[in-house]
């Protein structure tokens, strides 16, 4: 039998030789393939928080949607009080036509003017050839001193009523000048208001801008709501994406384009999400903090810093298995692909998000005022 000295020997042996293998073996895996994955627990979900705000002030008389749930763009979800806003609209619609009648009046006053201008001269080459005649008969005694003193008193009469006649035609033909009736600059200034008074009204209604979920909806029944004020927030979840925090020691190797796993706590490690990084951040955390570190002063510490990661995310993963902002994620980066740049290069041509609810058809005010030009313009 061995004694006991023996037997601790053999395990000591066998235990050394375990270690070593499960050392080499991590060498292995460490060179070949641990070394390309960079992990973080420091990851959340996050997304656009559209913040739905009026565009006009009013009192609140119904709500469409509660909070969690799914509202689709272009969905009406808070109206207004018009009253006030319907009045406007009438104002400016009575404005319009009156501001078509005054101008057509100004064209009419023009146009007389003009005739009047024409009469005048008229009356004045009449009395020039009356006062020639009698400057012929003067000298042969046909007519008397008197007669002719009396002509030229005519034509310098017939001149000043011709000037006179002028300038008033000058005055009226400036404020019609080179434009018609539709084209007046006063006739303009009132489709515009009328135009805001009609938007006016459409923006008593509220409606989506975004498809997305309702969350903390503030607005109440019968409250004075103005521009700038939040009624409620929408979270389009299918436009969601994933801040991972980095250690900076981390990112030696990271690039955009890179494929990323995540896993969530709210599915468990058996459900995994695959994304890509989109970009790093310009700056770690510390610096966008209200109070931004002052590492010139006092005695200084070094800490490890971290910087943002934004990782897209698979959308049919996303509508298989939802997430929610601000939700925990582990991500973990493989870094064997190196090809990508550290900083995005590209600028979009088009806008990365646009919505379309707030581009008012406007047929039916141009109708509106195209019959109110007509009906005034007679």
């Amino acid at each position: 039998m061995e004694d006991n000295g023996t037997k601790r020997k053999h395990m000591l042996l066998g235990l050394g030789s375990l270690l070593l293998i499960a050392g080499i073996a991590y060498s292995i895996y460490w060179f070949s393939r641990g070394q390309f994955f960079q992990a973080t627990d420091d990851a959340y979900v996050s997304g656009n928080l559209v913040q739905l705000m009026p565009q006009v002030s009013g009192n609140v008389v119904s709500i469409h949607a509660q909070d969690t749930e799914l509202v689709k763009a272009g969905q009406v979800l808070v109206k207004l009080d018009g009253t006030d806003a319907k009045l406007a609209l009438r104002t400016a619609e009575n404005d319009l036509a009156e501001t078509v009648r005054s101008v057509k009046q100004r064209f009419e006053t023009a146009n007389e003017l003009q005739a009047t201008v024409n009469e005048k001269q008229v009356e004045l080459d009449k009395a020039k050839e009356d006062l020639m005649r009698r400057q012929k008969l003067i000298s042969d005694h046909a007519v008397s001193s008197e007669e002719l003193q009396h002509a030229k008193d005519n034509a310098v009469i017939a001149q000043s009523s011709l000037d006179s006649a002028k300038h008033r035609f000058e005055a009226a033909r400036s404020a019609v000048a080179n434009t018609t009736l539709d084209a007046h600059p006063s006739v303009l200034k009132a489709e515009a208001r009328l135009r805001e008074a009609w938007l006016g009204v459409q923006r008593t209604t509220i409606e989506a801008p975004t498809t997305g979920y309702i969350a903390k909806r503030s607005v109440q029944i019968g409250q004075h709501v103005s521009p700038g004020s939040s009624l409620m927030v929408i979270i389009p979840l299918n436009e969601i994406w994933v801040d991972a925090n980095f250690k900076e020691d981390q990112l030696r190797h990271t690039r955009i384009g890179q494929s990323v796993i995540l896993t969530s706590d709210l599915y468990g490690s058996k459900v995994e999400f695959h994304g890509k990084v989109a970009g790093l951040g310009a700056g770690t955390g510390s610096v966008f903090s209200l109070l931004p570190p002052q590492n010139a002063t006092g005695n200084w510490i070094k800490v490890i810093q971290r910087l943002p990661v934004r990782i897209t995310l698979d959308a049919n993963e996303i509508a298989q298995h939802p997430l929610r902002i601000g939700l925990s994620m582990v991500a973990t980066v493989d870094t064997h692909d190196e090809s990508g740049g550290m900083l995005s290069g590209g600028q979009h041509e088009e806008p990365v998000y646009s919505t379309p609810v707030f581009d008012k058809k406007d047929d039916a005010v141009e109708r509106l005022i195209e019959k109110i030009l007509s009906d005034n313009a007679k």
